[in-house]
């Protein structure tokens, strides 16, 4: 399945949202919000790509979430690497 750009900068507007609103103390409640459903969230827009690239998004994804300024490039560079090329 071709994931659209559009399913891209989705995924990355959710991942700025997760990375905004993350609090690690409230992580740990199972009930509430925790990084691995923000991560889920994260991954909804491109759940159609392969399963070995949707666990490299998966990792990526959950460090941006955790430490967005130490980690966004890394994102954005998947993100390029794994979208299709733009139309002319």
């Amino acid at each position: 399945m071709t994931i659209s750009q559009e399913q891209f900068d989705d995924l990355l507007s959710r991942t700025a949202l997760a990375a905004l609103f993350y609090y690690p103390e409230a992580a740990v409640d199972e009930d509430g919000p925790n990084l691995q459903n923000d991560i889920v969230y994260c991954l909804e827009p491109v759940a159609g790509i392969g399963d070995e690239d949707a666990e490299r998004l998966r990792v990526v994804v959950g460090h941006v979430i955790t430490n967005p300024t130490a980690h966004r490039s890394e994102l954005l560079a998947l993100v390029i690497e794994l979208a299709p090329p733009p139309a002319e």
